[in-house]
């Protein structure tokens, strides 16, 4: 459980009662086969890296509250990189509990490194819009030049921080992205190749 009020979206009990093909069982538990990896995932490691990561981003926004509240406001580089690392932080808290909480969707159950980079790339689009001024984040201010360009600088230095995560983490981030663009391919092609055969079958009954 999250700060004593999320549930894990797929419970032990859940698990041993569900008739879902995709989660099997060792003796090391419940796990799926993660797509883009081909490996085992596990809930029970999966649900602990999450909790793991929400504490420190946590105990991280804390210190980041009380460090802006003792900011000078005339310290504006200062203050713009707090509310940088908070952009960066409150990011990750609200991702860690939709994931955390999501009991209809499996795609959610992830190894960390695929979480990870999943996190990177919301940040990454995140940072985009609040650049073009097409977000409202109450953690930055009317001129957000300075927090954004700080964004840019330690975001993956905040993220491997709070996953602790070694420096090379995401050097592979590539790897996702072409895994997920070729199976989004693959069912793009069999779609189209569905809808091309249910077609000739309608014809022919006609």
């Amino acid at each position: 459980m999250l700060d004593n009020r999320y549930q894990r979206g797929f419970s032990n009990e859940r698990l041993s009662s569900t008739i879902e093909p995709k989660v099997r069982k060792d003796e090391r538990g419940f796990f799926i086969m993660s797509l883009s990896e081909n490996t085992k995932v596990y809930f029970e490691d999966y649900y602990t890296f999450l909790e793991q990561v929400y504490y420190r981003a946590s105990m991280e926004r804390q210190a980041l509250n009380e460090k802006i509240d003792r900011t000078p406001k005339h310290q504006d580089e200062t203050l713009a990189y707090y509310r940088a690392r908070a952009v960066i932080v409150d990011l990750v808290l609200r991702t860690v509990i939709r994931f955390y909480t999501d009991g209809a969707n499996l795609g959610v159950i992830m190894s960390p490194w695929c979480f990870g980079t999943v996190v990177l790339e919301k940040i990454e689009v995140y940072r985009d819009r609040i650049a073009k001024g097409e977000v409202h984040d109450p953690n930055i201010p009317e001129y957000p030049y300075f927090v954004v360009r700080y964004i840019d600088e330690i975001y993956k230095t905040v993220l491997m921080e709070l996953f602790d995560f070694p420096q090379e983490a995401f050097q592979m981030r590539w790897q996702y992205s072409e895994l997920l663009k070729r199976y989004s391919k693959i069912l793009s092609n069999i779609t189209s190749q569905l809808q091309s055969v249910l077609s000739s079958v309608k014809n022919l009954g006609t």
